[in-house]
Parts: structure tokens; C-alpha cells; sequence
């Protein structure tokens, strides 16, 4: 064109065929979601509503609506044909159809659903929530109905409520990897995790104190890599996502978290100590009576014992004895230290007794018995009175008669003694009892034993079953123990167990003494 600007002609564009079918794809989508909107926008004019299939979510499920409404949801064509037959539309409907149906994110083609692995997922969750529910259960449940002490009542009930809650997580996890129709879904599961990871850590730190084998290991060490497992699809997942207060419900955890903690420390370290044993032991002589009859005078005995402390206990063993003293006079040497000396040299003397005029100690026993029945207890200001008679000759050589009272017991607030099994008594002498010992090498005795159970049931499932041993002859072989290793007549075990033990379960003993001259005894009795 004459005297005009010239023209630009652009180059003609070349586009690739993998192009141009991209380009019309994504032409043709938004062109579908457009008639998508207009078809909505005019569905009061169509005979029959509109059905719209969003895009599916991380899990592949699909929302549908019809006419705006969710009508529900589907993970698979045959699921959206249950759905559309619901409502009325034909079974064997065109999917593909754009007049009846507007498909978003996708075609009739698109469904990311994996079943096999969503169904996995949710039975392992399942599956470990109940198992820690019912194990959580039957942890908490002994101390929430048995214990002694208000705190470790208050521990057992926070471990059975745990467990409800792991009940309500496991129902949770079947909705939060199903149709999620509720939106806390996925926060409770997530507590529930949380809940399995912070008991199984404790139970394995107590567990690790001894590291002895326990049935109930099988159960919480598989748990704990479970837990983890489950935090780490929870988290990644961000199934707390749901709840309106995302960290209120966190504070809340914690807080649960640290009280259950305060509760555990103070039922199994404070109150135990807090509470101290005081018992009142007395044995007195009574007044003596002569019997015409024989060369004998009757003494009276009165034992007592009275539970002055603030816990209650079980009597273990018991024992009292009466022996006579029979002993050399002489003047000898102004020297205490030596006369003692001499004494700790020879069979029968006491090492904590010195006498400056009196050599030659001799004991006898003359009476001994049983107190109280083993395995009984004793409440809080209860006391027992007990009154016996023994004889003493005449013309008796003892120069005094003594008698000691002894006890051991465990607090109530520590454990509990299985009384049915530890009252029966096994003979040492009877060839069919496992404590069999012959007479000639072990001597004669009974033994008591019987499965303990500790208070706090915690410690319980992370032990050995232990046992209270009483051992128990009238020569005065006393003995009261709590192992786990069976009752050894050659003295062989673990002491530094058994003391440790003793002192979980709070054991200990408590002794009394009295003393009295055989000629006074004599005198009262008019001899």
C-alpha cells in the first residue's frame, strides 16, 4: 500500500500434535466446568436434576451432589451407581453422558481409590487401638476397684478411662479412613495414638528396671513401634486438621498427659512414704502360781501387739519364745572387756552382752508359738491380746527367764498377699511337698508361701510374679522373705533382689523383749 505504514505479517504458528491435544484437553475442561455451571444454574428448567462428581480427595473418595445437596459419596463407579439409583436415575445410565452428569477433577475413569491399602491401614489402626484398649483395661482395672490409697485408685481409674478412649479411637479410625461424616474423626484417633505411645513408653522404662520376661511384654513392646507408625500417617496426614481449636485440643492432651504422671508418681512414690509404721509390741510376766500337784509353778504370759501407724498390714511370721538363762557366778577379774571376750568365745553366748560377775551363759528354750496366723491383717488401731501359761520347774537352775516377741509384715499400701495360698502351710519333713528337705540335714519347719501382688498394677505387668516366703520352727528358725526365685533350703539366691523386693513391698519386722529373775517368779508363787 503506497503511502502507508508498512504491515507486520506475523509467521504462521506451528504447534506440536502432544500440544494441541494438551491444549484442547484442557480447553475442553474448562469448557465442561463452564456448562457445568450453566447446567446448574439452569437445572430448574431440566426435567430431571443435575448430578455433579467433585474431584476426589487424598483418598480418592468422590463427593456427589445433586441439585447443590451432597447426596454422598463414592469410591468407584458401581458405589456412584448405588447412589444415582437411589434418587431415581436408571441403573444402566450413561456415565458419560454431559447431559446428566458434570464430572470435576476427572472423568467417569477417575478414581485414585487404592481399597486394598485404605483397608489395610484401617484394620492395623483398628486393630491396635483395641488391643491397647483392653490391655489399658486390664491394667487400670486391679487398682481402680482394689487399691488401698485414693491416688492409686485415681491411677487405675485415669488407665480404664484410657481405655475407653482408645475404644471411642478405634470406631474414630473406621470413619476417618471411610466417608469421615464426622469431623473429629481423625483428632480422636490421633489421641488414641498418642495415648498408646505414652503408656507403652512408660511401661518399657519401668520394664527396663529389672528387664525380666513377662507374658505382657508380648503385648506393649509390638505397641510401641505400632504408636510411631500410626503418629507418622496421623501427622503427615494432619488429621487434627478437623477440629475447630487445633491447640486447645493439644493443651488439653498435655495436660491430661502431666496429670496422669503427677497421679503415677504420687501413688507409687509418695504416699508409700508418707505414711511410716508404728507398732506397739509388749510381753510381760504375769504373776506365778504354785501347783501341789506337781514340782512345777505356772507362769502367765501376756503378749500384745497394736497397729499404731496410719497403714494397714499383713502379719508374714511370727514368733515368740521364752528361754532360760542359766549362767556360772564369779567374781573374776575387775575387767568387762575381757570377761565379754571370753564369753564371744564360747558356744551360746550373745555378742551384744557383757557381765562382769556372770560366765558361762547357757540358753534353753523352754516355750514357743505362733502368735498370729500367718497371712491375717491388721487395720489401722486394731490390736491383739494373747495370754498363755507355761511351767517352770521348782527347782529350776535358770537364774532368769526371758521371752521375745517378733513380727514381720508388709503394708497393705504396697501390695497384697494371695492369704488363701499362703496359709496353707508345707511341711519340710513331707517327701511329696516341692519344700521337701530331709529332717537329718534341714531340720524340721513349715513353710509358708503365696503369690504377691504389688499395688500398683504397673509394676505388675513389667515383673516376674513374686512370692512371700515365712519359714517358721519352734527353735526359733524365723524367717520371712519376697523373691521371685523359689524358697532355697541350701540359703542360695539373690539377696540384693530380695532386699530390694522387702522394701518395695514396704516389708519389715518389729520386735519385743522382757525379761524377769526366776527367783522373783518363784517368790510371787509362794515358793
Amino acid at each position: 500500500m503506497s503511502g502507508g505504514l508498512p504491515v507486520a505479517v506475523s509467521p504462521p504458528v506451528v504447534q506440536r500434535p502432544e500440544l494441541v491435544g494438551a491444549t484442547r484437553s484442557r480447553a475442553n475442561g474448562v469448557a465442561r466446568r463452564a456448562r457445568c455451571r450453566l447446567r446448574f444454574e439452569s437445572v430448574g428448567m431440566s426435567i430431571r436434576p443435575w448430578v455433579i462428581v467433585e474431584p476426589p480427595d487424598g483418598r480418592g473418595l468422590r463427593r456427589v451432589t445433586i441439585e447443590g445437596e451432597t447426596v454422598g459419596s463414592a469410591w468407584s463407579p458401581a458405589e456412584l451407581r448405588r447412589i444415582l439409583g437411589r434418587h431415581g436415575y436408571p441403573e444402566d445410565m450413561d456415565l458419560d453422558d454431559p447431559t446428566s452428569i458434570c464430572w470435576r477433577g476427572g472423568d467417569s475413569r477417575t478414581w485414585p481409590d487404592r481399597a486394598w491399602r485404605r483397608r489395610s491401614i484401617t484394620a492395623f489402626m483398628t486393630a491396635g487401638l483395641l488391643m491397647s484398649m483392653v490391655f489399658n483395661a486390664v491394667i487400670g482395672w486391679p487398682d481402680a476397684s482394689g487399691a488401698l490409697t485414693f491416688a492409686q485408685r485415681i491411677t487405675g481409674v485415669l488407665f480404664v478411662l484410657s481405655g475407653v478412649v482408645l475404644g471411642i479411637s478405634a470406631i474414630a479410625a473406621l470413619d476417618y479412613w471411610g466417608r469421615r461424616q464426622f469431623r473429629a474423626s481423625g483428632a480422636i484417633v490421633l489421641l488414641g495414638a498418642t495415648i498408646v505411645l505414652a503408656t507403652d513408653a512408660l511401661l518399657l522404662l519401668l520394664w527396663f528396671e529389672e528387664r525380666e520376661y513377662t507374658r505382657y511384654l508380648l503385648v506393649f513392646l509390638p505397641a510401641l513401634p505400632w504408636s510411631i507408625w500410626a503418629l507418622c500417617i496421623l501427622v503427615r496426614q494432619k488429621s487434627w486438621k478437623g477440629i475447630p481449636q487445633p491447640k486447645g485440643f493439644a493443651v488439653g492432651v498435655v495436660a491430661t498427659a502431666l496429670l496422669t504422671a503427677v497421679s503415677l508418681a504420687y501413688s507409687t512414690m509418695y504416699q508409700p512414704a508418707a505414711a511410716p509404721m508404728h507398732f506397739t509390741l509388749k510381753a510381760e510376766f504375769g504373776k506365778a502360781w504354785e501347783d501341789r500337784n506337781v514340782a512345777f509353778v505356772h507362769v502367765p504370759l501376756t503378749l500384745h501387739m497394736k497397729n499404731t501407724g496410719g497403714i494397714p498390714v499383713y502379719v508374714i511370721n511370727d514368733i515368740y519364745t521364752v528361754r532360760g538363762r542359766g549362767a556360772a557366778y564369779s567374781y573374776g577379774e575387775e575387767d568387762l572387756t575381757a570377761e565379754w571376750r571370753n564369753s564371744v568365745r564360747k558356744r551360746g553366748a550373745r555378742d551384744g552382752e557383757a557381765e562382769l560377775y556372770v560366765d558361762q551363759l547357757t540358753y534353753t528354750t523352754i516355750s514357743s508359738g505362733r502368735f498370729y496366723d500367718s497371712g491375717n491383717s491388721l487395720d489401722v488401731g486394731q490390736e491383739y491380746v494373747m495370754k498363755r501359761v507355761f511351767q517352770l520347774p521348782k527347782g529350776a537352775t535358770y537364774d532368769t527367764v526371758s521371752v521375745a516377741l517378733q513380727i514381720s509384715y508388709m503394708r497393705k499400701d504396697r501390695g497384697r498377699i494371695d492369704v488363701d495360698e499362703f496359709r496353707s502351710p508345707h511341711l519340710s519333713w513331707n517327701e511329696r511337698e516341692r519344700q521337701h528337705c530331709p529332717p537329718a540335714v534341714c531340720g524340721e519347719f513349715l513353710v509358708y508361701r503365696g503369690k504377691v501382688r504389688h499395688n500398683n498394677n504397673l509394676i505388675n505387668v513389667t515383673r516376674k510374679p513374686r512370692y512371700v516366703t515365712a519359714v517358721w520352727a519352734p527353735e526359733g528358725r524365723f524367717i520371712s522373705s519376697i523373691s521371685s526365685f523359689p524358697f532355697n533350703f541350701a540359703g542360695v539366691g539373690d539377696y540384693r533382689e530380695e532386699r530390694r523386693e522387702m522394701e518395695r513391698y514396704g516389708a519389715a519386722g518389729a520386735r519385743a523383749d522382757a525379761e524377769i529373775s526366776v527367783a522373783e517368779l518363784l517368790r510371787s508363787a509362794g515358793v
